[in-house]
């Protein structure tokens, strides 16, 4: 399949998730990693950020590493099991499809290995006094936050910028999900932004700013993160996977559904209060952009 056939291919923003909210949804293992046509380039990335910045993208505690070395076997097992066309499996090594590339599985440490492997970026959630904390990361496409930043901290301390997390429902309601998730579950939840460029290594907040009068969707792009979690069998930690979407807003035009979805997208735009706008960098967009996404749904319509 081609790099424009996994364009939208998750869409959160049309009414199936809503923004701050957990709209955690249970999911089939198979459907836990999504090697997809972006694959490669999105490999050659991660290697081109470890190979100049790797402080940036990869940190881990001490006493993490058999917990790394049990997310590099799990995630062996998957594609193995489920993605055969894209990864090919030799003695100790596994050869990227269509890259070329060789893993050797026996390199150090294990969560880097694993998370060259995957489009994926993971993330070790370890239970302690505070609640469960960041642990140990291959962090190489954040959306507006610094692993060296969040690295070691608690899930209150990693969230204290969200609207409406720590101390309302929404924080209660995550510490009891890693409380609760059982060995073999599995659990999915999108996010999405709109950000002003498609690079992959993000992690400076960001803001769209279109007081100047630039056209609304001709440089927005839409990040989507398709975030996962599983309990680890042997150390009990939490693996939290972020997959990495991005689709130009320009391209919904052409979309067959470009109607229902510019304007789910709209509404839910329109919905964000003051410090969600904020927070999303769009207090300065919000008004442009809506309308931008209006004259796009009502155009299929034939209003226009």
């Amino acid at each position: 399949m081609s790099k424009e056939d996994f364009r939208f291919q998750h869409t959160p923003y049309d009414g199936s998730s809503h923004p701050f909210t957990v709209g955690l949804k249970p999911i089939d293992e198979r459907e836990w990693l999504e090697p997809d046509a972006f694959l490669v380039p999105h490999l050659a990335e991660k290697d081109r950020l470890v190979s100049e910045r790797r402080d940036a993208v990869f940190r881990a505690e001490d006493g993490t590493e058999e917990a790394q070395r049990e997310v590099l076997a799990l995630i062996v097992e998957n594609l193995k099991q489920y993605h055969g066309k894209t990864h090919k499996f030799q003695a100790g090594r596994v050869v990227i499809a269509d890259r070329g590339a060789v893993v050797d599985l026996s390199n150090e440490p294990a969560l880097l290995t694993a998370a060259r492997l995957v489009q994926e970026d993971l993330v070790l959630m370890r239970p302690g006094p505070d609640g469960y904390r960041l642990a140990a990361a291959s962090l190489s496409f954040p959306s507006s936050w610094s692993l060296a930043e969040k690295f070691s901290k608690s899930m209150s301390a990693i969230h204290e910028t969200v609207p409406g997390f720590n101390g309302a429902r929404m924080g209660l309601m995550v510490a009891r999900l890693f409380e609760n998730l059982k060995v073999g579950q599995f659990v999915c939840r999108f996010n999405w932004s709109i950000y002003p460029d498609d690079e992959l290594y993000n992690p400076k907040p960001h803001r769209i700013d279109m007081r100047d009068g630039e056209l609304a969707l001709s440089r927005l792009f839409l990040r989507v993160e398709r975030q996962t979690l599983r309990r680890l069998p042997g150390s009990g930690d939490i693996i939290f996977t972020i997959k990495i979407h991005h689709d130009p807003l320009r391209a919904l035009e052409g979309h067959p559904e470009r109607g229902q979805l510019a304007g789910q997208l709209r509404t839910q735009l329109m919905a964000l209060d003051p410090d969600q706008l904020r927070y999303k960098g769009l207090a300065n967009a919000r008004d442009k952009l809506a309308h931008a996404l209006t004259e796009l749904s009502t155009f299929e319509a034939g209003v226009m």
